[in-house]
């Protein structure tokens, strides 16, 4: 369950990192730098919140992504494992708190 993986200290995998970054500027869709301005990715997205300035924890991410959250929609298409590591490098590189 991704609430139990999300529970648990996540070690920064620098492979499930990339993964993350990977799904935030290349695999969802839409991409999340079209609406989020996030600095280790390159995005200056204009819709939804600086990620750098909100600092996520990995949870809000992932519950995010997962269920959607005003305009941003659900990730249906997304893996389980692709969530755990786009919250994770999102917490990761934000400095975001558990």
């Amino acid at each position: 369950m991704l609430l139990a993986f999300l529970a648990a200290p996540a070690a920064a995998d620098p492979a499930r990192l990339e993964l993350g970054k990977r799904v935030f500027t290349e695999l969802a869709e839409p991409r999340c730098g079209a609406c989020h301005t996030l600095a280790d990715a390159g995005t200056k997205g204009e819709v939804g919140p600086v990620l750098d300035t909100l600092k996520p924890s990995a949870s809000r991410v992932a519950t995010a992504v997962t269920n959607g959250i005003g305009v941003m929609p659900a990730f249906e298409d997304l893996t389980e494992e692709q969530i755990k590591a786009v919250a994770l490098y999102v917490q990761t590189v934000t400095g975001g708190k558990e």
